[in-house]
């Protein structure tokens, strides 16, 4: 009982550190409240904070895509309970960018701006709306196992881990990934675009779509033909478009 109790506990912490640095990157990304946000006065000279900032993201992203491989998971859980597993991969998540947050080097300089009060006022809430959809994103999916809280606690009730049941709620049945369009959303509505930012928006939106390969990969080989069908009849991001595939069958019937 102790050790179930200790996992939990474990996992409490892991979605606590989870909860605050998706807070803090909330403000990060959108210049308010947090001590050090995306931009600011440089501090270092131009090279050398464009190759510090690009090494952090590169860290993010392989921390991010490597972790998230069932491969890696099962070597993984050979050194943790397989009900933390979860919880751990959502700790390193935080961890690189909290180490992210904290070495970030502001570039200068403006790409645009938009200065004009109702413009300013829809950018804004487009950028709310990306936070929001991302959030929603996640309890429509299940948030507390996406983030480890439902592993830990039906370890710590002697429960066994059964997977979830594929399904496509709310957006899920326009696009196969609202998630990865509410951080497109939260990256890209900035009345200010900076170079700083720019870099960030950029580099984050490649590497969502490299992830978005890698996760179809492996939910279709978890999932089989239900993914298949799924991914030939829902267009990916954007509501509405059709993939070449699709228009095919389309006109093939």
């Amino acid at each position: 009982m102790l050790k179930r109790s200790l996992i939990f506990i474990y996992g409490i912490v892991c979605y606590a550190v989870f909860f605050a640095t998706f807070l803090y990157a909330l403000g990060f990304v959108g210049n308010f409240v947090v001590p050090r946000a995306i931009d600011g006065a440089p501090r270092v000279d131009l090279i050398r904070a464009l190759l510090t900032d690009l090494g952090l993201l590169l860290l993010f992203a392989l921390q991010h895509s490597v972790m998230a491989r069932p491969a890696f998971k099962r070597w993984l859980t050979r050194f943790v309970p397989e009900p933390a597993e979860r919880s751990t991969y959502v700790l390193a998540s935080s961890v690189a960018l909290i180490v992210l947050f904290a070495l970030w080097q502001p570039l200068g300089g403006v790409v645009w701006e938009i200065s004009d009060p109702v413009w300013r006022t829809v950018v804004f809430a487009a950028f709310g709306f990306g936070w929001g959809l991302v959030l929603i994103s996640t309890f429509l999916i299940n948030h507390f196992d996406l983030f480890g809280l439902r592993q830990v606690w039906l370890q710590l009730r002697g429960r066994p881990y059964t997977h979830l049941k594929f399904g496509t709620p709310g957006p899920y049945r326009l696009i196969r990934h609202p998630l990865y369009l509410g951080w497109f959303f939260a990256f890209w509505a900035t009345p200010v675009m900076t170079a700083t930012h720019l870099l960030f928006a950029l580099a984050t939106t490649g590497y969502i779509l490299i992830a978005i390969q890698l996760e179809e990969r492996d939910l279709v080989a978890a999932l089989g033909d239900d993914y298949r069908r799924y991914r030939e009849r829902v267009p990916m991001i954007i509501p509405g478009l059709k993939g070449p595939r699709r228009r095919q069958s389309q006109r093939a019937g």
